[in-house]
Formats: C-alpha cells, structure tokens, sequence
C-alpha cells in the first residue's frame, strides 16, 4: 500500500514538474508586454528618502535612494502582474501558429470559453513561475 502510495505520488510530481506552456518565448513575450503597459503607466516619483535618523549634531543620516533604482519600484511594477495575466488567452492565428492575446470582453470571444479561461490560468501560472525564476535577476540593484 504505501510503495503504491510513494509511486502514486512520484507520478504526479513529475506529471506537474513537466507540465507548462509550450511556447515559452510568446508566453514570455507576453508578460513582457504587459510590464511594459505598467511602465507606461508609471508616474514619476520622487527619490526615496531614507534619513530617518540624526546624528550628534542633528544631521539627517541615511540614504537618498533613487526612485527608479529602488526594490519598492520593482515590488510595485511586478505586484498584481501575475494576475493581470489571466486577461490573456491563447488565439489560434492559423493552422500552425498560436499568439496569446489579451481579452478586453470575454463574452465576445469566438472560441470555446472554457478552454481560453483554462490558457489564462496557465499563462498566469507560468508568469509566477517566470517570476519566482528570475527574482534573484530582477533586483534592482543588479542594474547600478
């Protein structure tokens, strides 16, 4: 019963683990557009003070870190991104090519609604994946 159990288990821990989008690069071109519709949207900001602390002579101590350097820039433009991505379904272009898209009404959609709900929680899935991925790269003091 439990070698059974175990062997269950294995099978589908390998079946999820190999499970994922087949075309990464549009699924991935994808999300980069949508960051780039948040970069857009994105109103300038002031630096990020940081002296919060004075010193024997009353001086501010600290940093000034610049807005568009700053983890908070980062943190803001990738929240919420994953889940914008369930906007996006997979559109069959021709007999051999596929394009995700970003669906402004679902209701108008002119394949089965099921089945594009389905991509969209795939592609958002994938782009927490892709995030989660690529976190260590993202940061933004990588880019001084």
């Amino acid at each position: 019963m439990a070698r059974s159990l175990l062997w269950l288990v294995s099978i589908f821990s390998t079946f999820s683990i190999a499970y994922c989008i087949d075309d990464k690069c549009a699924a991935c071109n994808a999300v980069a557009a949508e960051l780039e519709i948040q970069l857009s949207k994105e109103k300038p900001r002031n630096h990020l003070d940081m002296r919060h602390r004075l010193d024997s002579k009353g001086q501010r101590q600290g940093k000034v870190i610049d807005y568009r350097m700053s983890e908070l820039r980062a943190v803001e433009l990738l929240d919420g991104l994953c889940e914008k991505m369930q906007d996006y379904t997979l559109e069959k272009i021709d007999s051999s090519r596929q394009e995700w898209i970003k669906v402004d009404n679902w209701d108008i959609l002119t394949i089965d609604k099921q089945e594009a709900k389905a991509y969209s929680k795939d592609i958002s899935s994938y782009c927490g994946r892709l995030l989660e991925e690529t976190e260590d790269e993202v940061n933004p003091q990588c880019c001084l």
